[in-house]
């Protein structure tokens, strides 16, 4: 079967499943909602941050603040993409079907990558804007300097988790394993490493530590950070790159 073949049929596969569009709706509908939340929340009864915390008062971040529950439905959006297959069975089929595992594998990443950057991308944007709208005085613009790179790096966050999350499903090929170990990863393992003084400058390499640092504008008080927003995206793309090397190297020598 050719590539474009592959890629019809993965994109008719994902299209088809309910999951898919519940998950990445809930990963427009949270961010965007709790963005508002918090935007509004910071506004104060005062209507402003407070002098202190002016200066360092970045309002693009803010916007972001539901991010991190963005994230979880990326997150499970990756791993069902490729790991449902093999908790139904329907692995074997497909893999009979496109015997070439590499090409199988390519396209199905290629498929969802392709879905989560569309969606990452409306999110960050939707997430921008509704968060700016409800900060009103306090407010910035995309044309603002650093803004709009912040904002297309939210999307491109938001696309790379997906990305790690499709990797890591491929190495361990069942659902409830990948997300047993993706969500404790990201919601409490990276988040102690990044915050204890022992262990601070190793989270600070972390996928997600590293990557969400392209969302802010300015730097937070006492920020050592020894790389920049697009070192620490980069830092998250070789995380993904290993993630998919490993999902191929099993998909290429072990049975369906």
């Amino acid at each position: 079967m050719t590539v474009s073949r592959v890629i019809r049929s993965e994109w008719t596969k994902v299209r088809s499943v309910a999951s898919t569009v519940w998950t990445l709706s809930a990963a427009v509908v949270v961010t965007v909602a709790l963005g508002m939340l918090i935007s509004a929340l910071s506004t104060g009864e005062s209507g402003g941050p407070g002098p202190r915390r002016a200066l360092s008062f970045d309002p693009t971040l803010v916007s972001f603040a539901g991010m991190a529950l963005g994230q979880l439905a990326m997150t499970v959006f990756g791993v069902l993409v490729v790991s449902t297959e093999y908790s139904t069975g329907t692995i074997r089929s497909s893999l009979a079907a496109v015997p070439r595992r590499g090409v199988f594998y390519t396209g199905k990443v290629a498929v969802a990558t392709g879905l989560a950057l569309v969606v990452g991308m409306a999110t960050s944007f939707a997430a921008f804007l509704c968060g700016q709208a409800v900060l009103g005085p306090l407010r910035t613009s995309l044309g603002d300097p650093g803004v709009l790179r912040a904002v297309v790096g939210g999307g491109l966050y938001m696309t790379l988790i997906a990305m790690f999350s499709m990797g890591v499903a491929a190495m361990l090929r069942s659902p409830l394993l990948s997300l047993g170990i993706l969500m404790p990863f990201f919601f409490i393992v990276s988040n102690v490493l990044g915050n204890v003084t022992a262990t601070k400058e190793a989270g600070r390499f972390l996928p997600d530590q590293a990557g969400g640092r392209i969302m802010q504008v300015l730097p937070q008080a006492g920020d050592d950070t020894p790389y920049g927003p697009w070192g620490g995206l980069g830092i998250m793309a070789l995380w993904v790159v290993a993630a998919l090397a490993g999902g191929y190297a099993v998909i290429e020598r072990r049975d369906a």
